[in-house]
């Protein structure tokens, strides 16, 4: 299990916004649509958050900024 320290954690607010809409069980087209960006961009944004949380899929990422107090 990797430690995910917060203060090394750097996530744009884009990030924070897909994220707190992964808590919803949001799928991408739907992300897309309430952020007002191609699915592409939140394809990249959702990559970009597993890279950065270490997570293998967007169910681990939710779990580990809910621990990390990332979002609410």
């Amino acid at each position: 299990m990797v430690s995910t320290n917060t203060e090394d954690i750097k996530l744009c607010e884009r990030e924070l916004d897909v994220l707190y809409l992964l808590t919803n069980g949001y799928e991408n087209k739907q992300l897309a649509d309430k952020l007002n960006v191609s699915t592409h961009t939140i394809k990249a944004c959702i990559s970009s958050i597993l890279k950065k949380l270490h997570a293998k899929n967007r169910t681990e990422a939710v779990s580990i900024a809910l621990r990390n107090k990332l979002i609410k």
